[in-house]
């Protein structure tokens, strides 16, 4: 199930702002703090606030974990497959380029990703 999700102040759905919303999204924090601390992130890494190793490194020193979805069916395990078989839990998931949060079992983001095939994904849970 998707829900819209939009913390960027300005309302925003073109910003490209996705890895921002999705980081905000999991860490329970505000649209302006995770992009804050993804453009920090990003400075002292020598990479863009958006990239896939900038948030990765942001989630994990927030005390996320990476795991990939398995390659069973590489192309049709979709990010409501994923909601489906994930109705507990925080969950950051990478689909082609895309990041979007997923909690509880539902689809947090600014436009309906759910049809996104399913990569690989950030999880605190245990």
């Amino acid at each position: 199930m998707w829900k819209y999700y939009q913390p960027n102040p300005i309302k925003n759905d073109h910003a490209g702002d996705c890895a921002v919303r999705a980081v905000a999204k999991a860490l329970g924090i505000t649209w302006e703090q995770s992009y804050a601390r993804l453009s920090l992130n990003g400075f002292l890494m020598g990479d863009m606030p958006s990239s896939d190793l900038v948030s990765g490194a942001l989630l994990r020193e927030s005390g996320f974990h990476r795991e990939i979805v398995p390659n069973s069916c590489p192309d049709c395990y979709t990010v409501e497959d994923f909601c489906r078989d994930h109705p507990q839990g925080t969950y950051v998931v990478k689909s082609e380029n895309h990041l979007a949060t997923i909690e509880g079992g539902v689809l947090w983001d600014s436009w309906d990703s759910s049809r996104n095939v399913s990569i690989w994904y950030w999880t605190n849970e245990k």
